[in-house]
């Protein structure tokens, strides 16, 4: 019986304040406080208070236990190594990735890249683009351009793209 006097008064109040933010034409506010206000009496009428009692007296017996219970610590022991161990697997699996894929530079060290890209490669004489057709020299690259650390990876591909005209 008390449960429900004290679910229906926070009901009431929650609708109070709902109503004084409606009179202050908060209407937003006022329609939220009217949603929390409906949750004790709906918790109530459906019987919800009684499942969140047992549910906490079942988190405090865990949490006794898990405190005083050798085998609760033994059980959180092998989750830990567990964990580590699906860890480490994965850590190292990557590693193996890494390592087996043998690359250009895979005889020595990786070469330096350089600090300024290269200047664009000039066409050749009997095959101008678009740039010997205006009678306009290709431009080289600016001294202080940033450096987008590409290097000089994507060299070929920018030459034939401007021999194409792209």
């Amino acid at each position: 019986m008390l449960t429900a006097a004290v679910s229906f008064a926070l009901t009431a109040a929650g609708v109070a304040v709902a109503g004084l933010r409606a009179y202050r034409r908060r209407y937003l506010s006022a329609t939220r406080w009217f949603a929390v206000a409906l949750l004790p009496a709906g918790l109530y009428l459906t019987g919800l208070f009684p499942v969140a009692r047992t549910i906490g007296s079942e988190i405090a017996d865990w949490a006794t236990a898990l405190v005083f219970d050798p085998r609760v610590w033994t059980g959180i022991a092998l989750l830990a190594v567990s964990a580590g161990l699906l860890a480490t697997t994965r850590w190292v699996g990557r590693r193996a990735v890494d390592h087996a894929e043998p690359g250009p530079a895979a005889t020595g060290p990786a070469p330096a890249r350089p600090a300024v890209p290269a200047a664009p490669a000039r066409p050749p004489a009997g095959k101008a683009g678009k740039a010997g057709k205006t009678g306009k020299a290709d431009k080289p690259a600016k001294a202080g351009k940033r450096d987008d650390g590409l290097g000089g990876e994507f060299a070929d591909i920018e030459e034939i793209l401007r021999r194409r005209g792209i």
